[in-house]
């Protein structure tokens, strides 16, 4: 089965990058620490677009995405961070050329 990669393109209220940030950073760690189906979670930023995070996570499967999705880390930081974003885009794909790295 391959594995799912899951890209999340935030676009935040402007001015909500520093509150948005720190619930966005905890929410990565504890899914990479706390997930054994997730094999990466990286949060982005660009100095060129202040009011964007762009996230790329590769799960060990969709499962594991599906777990990720009812986990109290992802739920509390869905929770805590509504009100800061004005938009976002999620693409799910999967990895052809997977060599497990």
């Amino acid at each position: 089965m391959p594995r799912c990669v899951i890209t999340v393109d935030f676009v935040l209220h402007e001015g909500t990058m520093k509150d948005f940030m720190p619930h966005m950073v905890d929410n990565a760690n504890k899914s990479r620490t706390l997930e054994p189906g997730c094999d990466r979670f990286d949060v982005l930023v660009s100095p060129k677009a202040p009011d964007r995070v762009f996230l790329y996570e590769i799960y060990q499967d969709r499962a594991a995405f599906e777990v990720h999705l009812k986990t109290e880390h992802f739920l509390e930081f869905s929770g805590k961070t509504k009100g800061y974003i004005k938009d976002r885009t999620i693409w799910e794909f999967t990895i052809e050329n997977d060599n497990g790295n």
